[in-house]
């Protein structure tokens, strides 16, 4: 039996309340069962119980066999002497404050409900991939949806905290927050970071300056990405060198802190060459591309914004000085998609969650019109018989997953606390 199934269990009053008694035979009534701090010190505090005739208020301890007391030295911890209520699974030894005095003792064992207690094992069974596979699709799709979207805005405040430290970084600038946020989002997981730190080095307002001319947009983001050479042979290769050596000494800059960009595994359509020039030619055609990003509503808005080609060169060149079949290397539904996933729908939740207003509704309906993303783990969530229609289902399962079930949460999991004591078990 595990400490934290018996918190559970103490937390939510899953147990018959109706004629306890304590180990040393006393009547007992809980009153209040406490406050669950998940901190040092007792379990639950400002807990009011009565013993007998007497009532008490104070803290209780629980542990699985109460002779966990001392293999924890609470013996010795004062913390410890306003311990009202010791409960146990197993009672194995009495045990004693620092003052000597006997502590009550419950034995939850006698109480709890055989059923919840039979579900919980099946719960802590290893299976083959989440505990809960036999249950997860056959639970009451609404209940199921609201624990989704519940998971789905913990994930979007996992998001908002690295935009915040960004605020904080950029003296609450929130173009310059912009920049940094679409730049690693075009970089996507391979490049991101090299992106970010290529956008973290240049201050928007020298971006702005620039914006007019794509090739020294290109220049300072390739220059600054480490990727420009004084040996190009074509020249284009050549021009972006000289434009960044121009605009380097113009502006003072190096490339000294540049990450090393990297093309391993990646389709060619996502190499760093093709993704920095579909960015410099996004930000070339907004004025500010941040205001753009604020007004648009629909799919349809962002898509129009988002829908961007490379420089010409690009069309005949993967890499620089290499000819390849031609090819117009726009951006795509599935990357846009990615996009508004990963870098918009945070960053405008962040704005908005900012300025007191609330964008909740507004973000599901967006997050729901996007095609679901296609991974492993949303295949096997599909074959499990839970419905994935829309980036809505896959964010959330993608959250559930690895916040969750890796983490072996399921207490914690609107899904397993239904599995244990609401929903019947198919």
């Amino acid at each position: 039996m595990k400490e934290a199934f018996l918190h559970y269990i103490w937390q939510y009053k899953l147990f018959s309340f109706t004629d306890l008694k304590t180990e040393q035979g006393e009547s007992l009534q809980i009153i209040r069962s406490g406050e669950y701090t998940q901190q040092s010190g007792p379990d639950f505090f400002n807990s009011l119980i009565v013993l007998g005739n007497q009532k008490w208020a104070g803290n209780i301890e629980i542990h699985t066999k109460s002779s966990d007391w001392y293999l924890h030295h609470h013996e010795r911890d004062k913390n410890y002497d306003n311990v009202i209520l010791h409960v146990v699974w197993e009672y194995d030894v009495p045990v004693m404050r620092s003052n000597q005095t006997e502590i009550p003792v419950l034995l939850l064992s006698k109480y709890v409900d055989c059923e919840i207690l039979k579900r919980y094992r099946l719960l802590d069974q290893p299976k083959k991939w989440i505990y809960c596979e036999d249950f997860i699709g056959t639970m009451d799709v609404f209940k199921r949806n609201k624990w989704l979207e519940t998971l789905f805005f913990e994930r979007m405040q996992h998001k908002v905290n690295p935009i915040k430290q960004l605020l904080i970084q950029h003296n609450s600038d929130w173009e310059s927050v912009f920049f940094c946020q679409i730049a690693q989002g075009f970089g996507l997981n391979i490049n991101g970071a090299t992106f970010l730190n290529m956008a973290k080095s240049l201050p928007i307002q020298l971006v702005n300056k620039e914006r007019l001319s794509v090739s020294n947009l290109e220049a300072l983001f390739f220059g600054k990405t480490n990727i420009l050479r004084a040996d190009f042979q074509e020249y284009y290769g050549k021009n972006l060198w000289d434009t960044w050596l121009f605009l380097s000494h113009k502006y003072q800059l190096d490339n000294l802190d540049a990450l090393q960009v990297s093309y391993f595994k990646l389709h060619p359509d996502n190499f760093p060459s093709i993704r920095l020039s579909q960015l410099a030619n996004l930000i070339h055609q907004h004025s500010s591309l941040f205001d753009a990003i604020l007004q648009a509503t629909t799919k349809a808005d962002y898509y129009k914004i988002l829908d961007i080609s490379t420089s010409e060169y690009w069309r005949t060149h993967y890499i620089m000085d290499k000819i390849s079949p031609s090819k117009n290397k726009r951006t795509t539904q599935t990357f846009i998609d990615l996009i508004i996933i990963n870098t918009v729908i945070p960053l405008k939740y962040a704005y908005y969650q900012s300025k007191g207003m609330d964008y909740s509704d507004a973000l599901l309906d967006l997050v729901s019109s996007l095609k679901p993303e296609k991974n492993s783990i949303i295949d096997y969530f599909s074959v499990l018989g839970v419905a994935v229609n829309s980036s809505f289902d896959t964010q959330s399962l993608l959250h559930l997953k690895k916040h969750y079930c890796d983490a072996k949460k399921c207490l914690s999991c609107g899904i397993g606390r239904a599995y244990l004591y609401k929903d019947k078990i198919k």
